[in-house]
């Protein structure tokens, strides 16, 4: 088992929703431990550079829409296996398909709004950790 550290965010609709203390509380449940967090408005430069691998699809412009719209919460959380632990209390991107339980199948409704991000793997873990606290 490998020690790892991962970035987790709660998106504009859960911070208006009130859910990031649900979202804080199940991480910390499962073990893992809460190492950095921030809030914050997130510009059109950070937006772009945090779903660059979208630039080229045609719902990038509604990505960024979405998650400039509000405040968000970044975290960097740490623990054993902490990316798929995070991925496995988030659920399915599509709340339609995540499974009760689930931050996304308990709170989410539509995949366009889905409270949470999280990274997908160790690289992408780096890369989203560096823009959100470099």
């Amino acid at each position: 088992m490998a020690n790892e550290n991962t970035f987790v965010m709660v998106k504009p609709d859960g911070v208006r929703r009130s859910l990031v203390g649900e979202v804080v509380s199940r991480f910390e449940r499962k073990g893992l431990t809460l190492e950095k967090m921030r809030m914050l408005t997130i510009d059109e430069d950070l937006a772009g550079r945090h779903y660059a691998e979208h630039t080229e699809k045609p719902f990038f412009g509604d990505l960024v829409s979405f998650i400039t719209s509000g405040p968000v919460v970044a975290m960097e959380w740490s623990g054993e296996n902490a990316i798929a632990v995070s991925r496995t209390l988030m659920g399915a991107t599509n709340p339609s398909d995540a499974a009760p339980g689930t931050i996304r199948g308990d709170f989410g409704s539509i995949i366009t709004e889905n409270i949470v991000h999280g990274s997908d793997g160790v690289e992408s873990a780096a890369r989203e950790l560096g823009l959100f606290f470099g």
